[in-house]
């Protein structure tokens, strides 16, 4: 018998939201603001060096429900958007389930992620203000891959450092970013002072996100004539903002099937896709449309801010250059262990992904990289795509719910997000292969360390 459901739906060029939509304007609660490090909350004028002006605007605004997308922003997205809601046959037969999984595929375009909804905007708001330069870090490649694009479009020049573990696992990502006139750096690296002092430090450091953050912030600063300006691929309020395209299309593509789902599942690292992903059932269920509904943030063990890390400002760079953002947090000193999901190997989550979990609107766990790997792969063979690792954790926890599903006979409809592709990814697949990828959970004691350097903040923390 035909499915009736088809396999992908498409929803209709025209169908493309016209405006992103800002969940803290419907959170009971909205994250706490962002402070400077003596304590005081940042205003827009101490922001502006970092970050293009309308960005600053977007990233304080508590109560604006609703932006709207500019033009040119919409006829970039239109070469890839709307993307695809997919149902997962194979995979729910595979696993007798009786639960209906779709995933929202973010993987059709060149940057193979959902990072390109968020580089297009930064980079027009960075045009706009007429500005040169922009910089950014990335971790696994894919936001340094989807603003050397976007940058490209717009004219500006990229300077992109490179966690360099993924540097060197990932050389092709880097040849791609170069393919589109972006300057690419392993980081840490000796072309900034913050650099130099973490190899000073650590002579073998494989990085992190938080230093890379440093080091781009630094560059960005020292741009001649006050053209340049630094840009993030997740963690902020801005950030979420843009990637609310994924989910209000989500929930478009839903209205026409007639379903809506009791369970929506993301991987989190800096939260970005999650945050986006979910910011409409969450808006349902903050305002008791749909109460019930589960929300589920997955992380990796080895990097587990959401599980184990603490509720406290932080700040966002280990070079504790960026003002403090609210937020689960492993303290910026906190070093990841070198593993292959890169994209999530951050010390914090966003603000407001930390709020809805600490509010008790959101659920995280934590999984090892080999259970990753084995979902990755089984769902590979079934679905024909080959998923990013981190894209993996939100499968592994689908395949999870699923199987509780076939136990229970409960028929849930369960949707996660396939943020992109993993075919940059093969040294790690590789790795899994061979069986020779390892795990690695921090210890309390290794934890410690990180948490040590959450700052003391007088009157506040």
């Amino acid at each position: 018998m035909e499915n009736a459901v088809p396999h992908r739906l498409y929803l209709k060029e025209d169908q493309i939201p016209t405006q992103w939509y800002n969940l803290r304007a419907d959170m009971p609660e909205p994250p706490d603001p962002i402070r400077l490090p003596n304590g005081e909350i940042a205003e827009p004028e101490q922001l502006a060096p970092v970050f293009c002006d309308e960005l600053v605007r977007q990233e304080l605004d508590d109560e604006t429900a609703y932006y709207d997308i500019p033009e040119p922003v919409r006829e970039m997205y239109k070469i890839y958007r709307p993307s695809p809601l997919c149902r997962a046959y194979n995979l729910e037969r595979a696993l007798g389930t009786p639960a209906k999984i779709y995933y929202k595929f973010e993987g059709n375009n060149t940057s193979g992620s959902h990072k390109l909804n968020s580089a297009i905007a930064q980079a027009y708001y960075a045009k706009a203000q007429e500005l040169t330069d922009i910089t950014t870090e990335t971790g696994a490649g894919q936001w340094g891959t989807a603003l050397a694009e976007a940058a490209d479009h717009f004219g500006l020049n990229l300077d992109v450092f490179m966690v360099k573990c993924s540097y060197e696992q990932k050389p092709f990502r880097r040849n791609i970013m170069e393919t589109f006139s972006a300057n690419v750096t392993p980081s840490p690296s000796d072309t900034t002072e913050i650099g130099k002092k973490m190899l000073a430090e650590n002579p073998d450091s494989s990085g992190s996100l938080g230093t890379a953050i440093s080091e781009a912030v630094e560059r960005a600063l020292n741009v001649p004539e006050n053209k340049g300006r630094y840009t993030l691929g997740s963690v902020l309020n801005q950030v979420v903002l843009h990637q609310s395209i994924i989910g209000l299309e989500s929930y478009e593509a839903f209205k026409e099937l007639g379903e809506y789902p009791d369970i929506v599942i993301g991987c989190a690292g800096g939260g970005s896709n999650l945050g986006g992903l979910i910011a409409p059932f969450m808006r349902d269920k903050i305002k008791g449309i749909h109460p019930d509904t589960r929300f589920i943030a997955v992380e990796p063990a080895s990097c587990p801010s959401l599980t184990r890390g603490r509720y406290a400002y932080d700040f966002a760079d280990t070079g504790k250059t960026c003002p403090l953002a609210k937020m689960y947090t492993l303290g910026s000193g906190f070093l990841p262990s070198p593993d292959h999901a890169g994209g999530l190997r951050y010390h914090g989550m966003s603000p407001i992904v930390s709020k809805l979990k600490a509010d008790g609107y959101l659920d995280a766990v934590a999984v090892k990289q080999t259970d990753i790997f084995a979902a990755a792969v089984e769902f590979a063979r079934l679905e024909t795509i080959l998923p990013a690792p981190e894209s993996a954790h939100a499968i592994f926890q689908a395949m999870e719910e699923a199987k509780r599903c076939a136990e229970t006979g409960e028929e849930k409809t369960i949707l996660f997000g396939l943020t992109g592709t993993g075919y940059f990814d093969m040294v790690a697949y590789d790795a899994y292969n061979r069986g020779e990828m390892t795990d690695h959970i921090p210890t309390d004691e290794e934890l410690e360390v990180g948490f040590a350097s959450i700052p003391s903040i007088p009157g506040v923390q």
